[in-house]
């Protein structure tokens, strides 16, 4: 994780208020309008456009200092892609998990062919820095010549039921477009997708079975990790 402190130079309300503001909103499905009440609930005055910059501005930023995953060569990589509407017009996010149910990275494309399959790819290994066990796609004929291309030494499974993991990950994400309303841009839904899943990749347990005490210690981890990034730990 990177040491370099957020700056909060210039803005009136103190960091605990925007790191809440921005952890309510890419945590919970909840609208700007939504956080906006609760945090006057609070006695905090601020509008929902002030909520959605601090949100593109110190999302971005406290993304980038989340400690990520360490990646491991018997890690199984998941691929799904879901159509998204943006003014109208299809487009499809592109996702890859872990078998953990991690998100290793997602990206926005017009196409649903192997050139948006390999560039995938191409990113996933440039980010992990290593290739895994295997990989685990729906029956699209794309990843696999991706696959030969890119990776060809790796190990493919294509069959519908094998990838439930990777599908059932689009789920958070749907009900969230849901509650806005959709997206209005793809570089708006690019940019909304980076901070989403790097919060729900410190926040939600892995898939594996877990006891009650175990989750709770997660997510008392997750918060000081949180408030670590965000500077206030104080």
């Amino acid at each position: 994780m990177s040491s370099t402190r957020i700056s909060y130079k210039n803005h009136r309300f103190p960091p605990q208020i925007i790191a809440h503001a921005v952890w309510l909103y890419f945590r919970f499905p909840l609208s700007l309008r939504l956080v906006e009440e609760m945090l006057l609930e609070r006695g905090i005055v601020v509008s929902y456009e002030t909520i959605r910059r601090w949100g593109r501005k110190f999302g971005a930023a406290y993304a980038k200092q989340l400690r990520r995953k360490k990646p491991s060569r018997k890690d199984i990589w998941h691929l799904d892609e879901a159509v998204i509407s943006i003014g109208g017009r299809k487009h499809w996010l592109w996702r890859a998990v872990d078998q953990d149910g991690y998100v290793l990275d997602e990206i926005v494309q017009g196409r649903r062919d192997t050139k948006a399959a390999k560039r995938l790819l191409v990113r996933l290994l440039k980010r992990q820095g290593l290739t895994p066990k295997r990989i685990v796609t729906d029956k699209l004929r794309s990843y696999g010549a991706a696959r030969r291309n890119v990776m060809p030494g790796v190990e493919h499974r294509s069959h519908k039921g094998l990838n439930n993991r990777a599908e059932n990950s689009h789920l958070p994400l749907r009900k969230r477009e849901r509650v806005m309303q959709g997206f209005r841009s793809v570089g708006g839904l690019q940019r909304f997708i980076a901070v989403f899943s790097a919060v729900r990749n410190l926040f939600v347990p892995s898939h594996q079975k877990r006891s009650a005490l175990a989750t709770h210690i997660h997510r008392i981890r997750a918060v000081a990790q949180w408030k670590a990034v965000t500077g206030v730990t104080a």
